[in-house]
């Protein structure tokens, strides 16, 4: 395998990079002082991914929404029965995740890092889908479905996301329907799996208390040689204005809940991406994180608490600035909102709050080197993205006020913006 040393001068950090000859990327980052060991193994498959082809397919096949979801599931059943058991034996912990753009299996452990390790790459690299099994799945899964229906904080965020975008994936829920996933097969399963589980389309990251040369020899003796595949993902035209202005739902809640947000068109090239996410981040920070003006005036007329956040959202081709909490006036915090950033683009933005929360962003990001779950996941998003996980470090430092008014004006239109309300079902 082909090694290279990442490393930060600035953090005094670093990880090996290795090339395996399938076009697999592993990661791996030995930390002293940490009893655990944390590995995930990922793929660049997720819900948006529902329409593609590869270079031996004639057409592109649409498939079911919710199949990423489905097949994660999966992969968990092998002939033997479930692999979370075999964990168990181990003392290990395992999960796993469907996102947006990604699908990952993780497992963790204090001890037997060889045999954990070695578990990991072997069942999510042997599928196993049979007509009975995956008939099975349906009704589980489709429990789950109908109990995220009636989950206000994820209805809320949902909502908003089909408000915002008019045709592009995101708007759909990650698990699908009841209606689409009944309608996955073996055969179906196979095919998204033999696409986007090729080797080349996925990373493996390793961080925490391990033998980076045990963890290589692992890697050379367990992954499965294969062609690389290449993947050609389909989206529909997004138009840049939101769908709709606002979703109102009701549910079972004690007090309204809200999430706000804008959406932006997303560069396209990974560094400059980096720095429209870092730039928003920092900017959401300075506009209604918990030391701005904003947040403040909110707090003291008891329309919000600590509860409100801000967050960057973005996926794959997707990019947009959420805001959201309880209150018992969303609306009033949501008017509030709209004229303080008309008031901002006017006034401009002081060169003391820029850096207060540009010092705390950098902190945040060296803090997250102290846990290796966060290392691990950052190593992999990062490597998924087309970088170096300590590359945004260095976008923080270089980022300057004149970055955050810039994206002030072009990102936050009127146009461009939603609010999702859930109120309580009495209302």
């Amino acid at each position: 395998m082909r090694k290279t040393v990442i490393e930060s001068r600035r953090f005094g950090e670093q990880y090996l990079r290795l090339e395996h000859e399938s076009g697999l990327i592993a990661l791996l980052y030995p930390m002293k002082g940490f009893q655990t060991a944390y590995a995930l193994f990922g793929t660049k498959y997720g819900s948006i991914d529902n329409e593609f082809k590869t270079a031996d397919d004639p057409d592109f096949v649409k498939v079911p929404d919710g199949i990423a979801h489905y097949l994660e599931h999966k992969l968990f059943e092998s002939e033997d029965g479930n692999v979370d058991r075999v964990f168990a034996a181990l003392g290990a912990e395992s999960n796993a995740f469907t996102s947006f753009d990604k699908t990952c299996y993780l497992a963790s452990c204090t001890s037997h890092f060889e045999e954990t390790f070695r578990t990991l790459l072997r069942f999510v690299q042997e599928p196993y889908f049979t007509p009975e099994n995956v008939e099975k799945e349906q009704g589980i899964i489709g429990q789950e479905i109908r109990m995220y229906e009636d989950n206000p904080g994820w209805r809320v965020m949902f909502n908003l996301l089909s408000a915002l975008y008019i045709n592009h994936p995101v708007r759909t829920d990650i698990a699908g329907t009841v209606e689409s996933i009944s309608r996955i097969t073996p055969d179906i399963l196979y095919r998204c799996y033999r696409t986007f589980y090729n080797l080349s389309n996925m990373v493996v990251a390793v961080a925490g208390n391990f033998d980076p040369e045990e963890a290589e020899r692992i890697l050379s003796e367990e992954l499965k040689a294969a062609k690389p595949v290449e993947i050609v993902r389909r989206f529909p035209e997004e138009p840049r204005e939101a769908g709709q202005s606002k979703i109102v739902q009701h549910l079972e809640v004690s007090e309204p809940t809200f999430y706000f947000g804008y959406k932006i068109f997303p560069e396209q090239e990974p560094a400059a991406l980096l720095k429209q996410q870092v730039v928003l981040d920092i900017l959401l920070d300075v506009l209604a994180g918990p030391t701005s003006a904003f947040y403040e005036e909110m707090n003291r007329q008891g329309l919000l608490d600590d509860n409100f956040g801000t967050e960057v959202f973005g996926e794959r081709g997707c990019l947009a600035a959420f805001f959201g909490g309880d209150s018992k006036d969303p609306e009033a915090v949501y008017n509030a909102f709209c004229e303080m950033i008309e008031q901002r683009k006017a006034e401009g933005l002081s060169e003391e709050e820029f850096l207060s929360c540009k010092n705390a962003m950098y902190g945040k990001l060296l803090k997250g080197l102290g846990d290796v779950e966060n290392t691990a996941t950052a190593m992999l998003s990062y490597e998924m993205m087309g970088l170096g996980m300590f590359e945004a470090a260095e976008t923080v430092a270089a980022v300057q006020l004149s970055d955050l008014e810039k994206c002030l004006r072009d990102c936050f239109d009127p146009s461009c913006r939603a609010i999702s309300i859930v109120l309580p079902l009495e209302e």
